[in-house]
């Protein structure tokens, strides 16, 4: 997470509480250290964001500060809207708490004749089908792809066969009702897809794969042209 995300969600945490927040409270829900927190907070604090409190004893932002708006025009919001809506229809939980983070950022920042839209939209998402994968963290899978390392999987196919496979992750691709990994399979020497609901076991490896992850994606998108 950026740090600029970060203070922008330490705002809205404290803007979502009437009792004051320990900085432990804080680390725990940000994925962070209390330390951090506070360095954190000491930087809000210097441009004059209104937090109160100490260490020990906890923050709490002063009854009245708003952030600046941001402009969107409805269209806009609509986009960004869907899109958010559409993301929690797939089984990735951190995915899916992105989004709320991102539509509840919209209700604090969009001017507020709009935000009344925003709390009760004009549009229904239908609920997605797809399993969430027990075997292997959709975060993982994403990390890997960033930083190009490799994933060992016990997978079980159509048939009911486990297999060991090493895959080097190209993406993640999202159905309603199904989850895919795209992957240079060790064992087939070619691109696979592996169903994420079907990988048993994963672990994120150390060795990291040489190729570049842009090319690959390039190569992978061509052959799967070619096959559709």
């Amino acid at each position: 997470m950026r740090r600029a995300d970060r203070l922008f969600d330490i705002i809205q945490a404290l803007r979502g509480t009437t009792q004051p927040t320990t900085a432990a409270a804080l680390a725990q829900k940000l994925e962070v250290t209390p330390r951090t927190i506070y360095r954190d907070i000491a930087t809000l604090q210097a441009r004059r964001i209104p937090i109160e409190g100490e260490p020990g004893l906890g923050y709490f932002l002063r009854k009245g500060f708003d952030l600046p708006t941001m402009m969107f025009t409805m269209e806009e919001i609509e986009a960004i809207t869907v899109g958010a809506n559409l993301v929690q229809r797939i089984r990735d939980p951190k995915l899916q708490e992105a989004a709320e983070s991102v539509l509840n950022k919209l209700q604090h920042t969009v001017p507020k004749e709009l935000r009344s839209y925003l709390a009760s939209p004009r549009f229904y998402v239908s609920e997605g089908d797809a399993v969430r994968p027990e075997g292997i963290e959709l975060l993982d899978v994403r990390n890997a792809i960033r930083t190009c390392r490799k994933i060992s999987i016990s997978y079980i196919d159509e048939q009911q066969r486990r297999s060991q496979r090493t895959i080097w992750p190209v993406a993640t691709v999202y159905y309603v009702d199904v989850t895919l990994i795209a992957a240079w399979c060790e064992l087939r020497g070619d691109y696979r897809h592996f169903r994420a609901d079907r990988i048993v076991q994963s672990k994120v490896l150390e060795d990291r794969f040489a190729a570049d992850s842009s090319a690959m994606m390039a190569e992978w998108m061509a052959t799967r042209s070619q096959k559709s």
